[in-house]
């Protein structure tokens, strides 16, 4: 049986002024799995997590989460899918001046009228999931790199959402810690049964977790595949990405002086 989408983007154009910076997008986020998007820096991915989460508002084209069009809606609409959803910032995002455990508790104080016992409790067990539970008293500045991205992750899931979105998981991590909190997303996956998706450009930790992979290059949406077909691809674009090939910058001389040199209107 096939399995049904949590997010289908169609067509989809972003322009940042006169510049186009996403052309003809059309990715199928299944439900359940974890789709990795990647691609070199400048090639829009984080444009598109953007888009995704409704933060930014797409030229043209369709994004529909767990079936509602998120890019024709109603605020009120998007606000209560929002809710569903899960976020993971790169830079782990904690309140500063908050405990570990007051960070997590944030979003069932804001969104729901549980009592504080509830609350409590499924602090600690999402605290114990990311393996933070020691450590809830703690302030953000008391905790290492690695420690703050779980925080941030049990506060991703501290409501149950079906979506949770990763930007840059690893980044600024160490090898080990990396390995570490790849294996924490993938047991989230099983355990949760949720869909996840992860912006990165970190080639280790895409092999590692994904089940199916998104490459943008310049805009464009350059292959989608399973890892074994991304790492069988002949497409330039995608090999130049996983060997690590530096872009070659064709530039005609003669036009790049005259650019060089005109006169400002």
């Amino acid at each position: 049986m096939e399995t049904a989408n949590a997010i289908e983007i169609r067509d989809l154009d972003v322009d940042y002024g006169s510049r186009r910076i996403l052309s003809d997008i059309n990715i199928d986020i299944r439900q359940g799995e974890i789709m990795v998007i990647m691609g070199g820096s400048g090639s829009g991915k984080s444009t598109l997590l953007r888009c995704i989460l409704g933060l930014k508002k797409p030229s043209a084209g369709h994004i529909y989460m767990l079936g509602t069009d998120i890019c024709h809606t109603s605020n009120k609409k998007l606000y209560g899918l929002r809710e569903q959803i899960g976020v993971a910032f790169q830079g782990g995002a904690l309140f500063t001046s908050m405990t570990v455990a007051e960070n997590i508790q944030l979003p069932l104080r804001e969104h729901t009228n549980l009592d504080e016992n509830t609350i409590q409790i499924m602090t600690r067990i999402k605290l114990d999931m990311v393996n933070m539970l020691p450590y809830e008293n703690l302030m953000p500045s008391e905790l290492s790199g690695g420690m703050k991205k779980r925080a941030a992750l049990a506060r991703a899931i501290i409501m149950d959402p079906k979506l949770l979105f990763f930007d840059e998981p690893s980044a600024g991590l160490d090898p080990i810690t990396s390995a570490e909190l790849d294996e924490l997303i993938v047991m989230l996956k099983e355990s949760m049964k949720m869909t996840i998706v992860v912006v990165t450009h970190e080639l280790e930790s895409v092999f590692a977790i994904a089940d199916r992979i998104a490459i943008l290059g310049e805009g464009q949406l350059v292959q989608v595949g399973t890892p074994e077909e991304i790492k069988s691809s002949t497409d330039e674009r995608v090999t130049g990405l996983l060997n690590r090939t530096p872009r070659k910058n064709n530039v005609d001389k003669d036009v790049h002086i005259e650019r060089l040199t005109r006169d400002k209107e």
